[in-house]
């Protein structure tokens, strides 16, 4: 497996268990503003973060551990495409964020050479 790969993984990785962990463990800082509101409406619905939590540390101990790479990068893609979208409309200061993992995402997903194959063959016409 190369470095850059490893490296990458590994950064994806920790990122969404650290998030997923901390959710739980932690009491974020206050909000304000539309994202404050946004934030009221996902917790209203009782389930949404408790998913969303579980699911980031589900993808990032598979990420860390390396087994079903593939899987979590699927799952995480849509993810990561909402954090994206969330952060340029509200809080468009830390979209560098966003935008180092979706490089992450996209690095693995399609010029990683471990992982690549398998996710392109999900866009070939059957």
């Amino acid at each position: 497996m190369k470095k850059s790969t490893l490296i990458a993984r590994s950064l994806l990785g920790l990122v969404f268990l650290a998030s997923g962990i901390a959710f739980f463990l932690t009491t974020p800082p206050p909000l304000e503003g539309a994202m404050a509101d946004f934030f009221k409406g996902m917790a209203a619905t009782g389930y949404f973060f408790y998913l969303l939590k579980g699911t980031e540390i589900t993808c990032g101990l598979l990420l860390l551990s390396g087994r079903f790479v593939p899987l979590a990068l699927v799952v995480l893609a849509p993810v990561i495409l909402n954090i994206f979208l969330v952060l340029s409309f509200m809080a468009p200061e830390e979209l560098p964020i966003a935008l180092v993992l979706g490089a992450l995402e996209v690095y693995l997903a399609f010029f990683s050479k471990e992982y690549s194959p398998t996710i392109k063959q999900l866009f070939r016409q059957t």
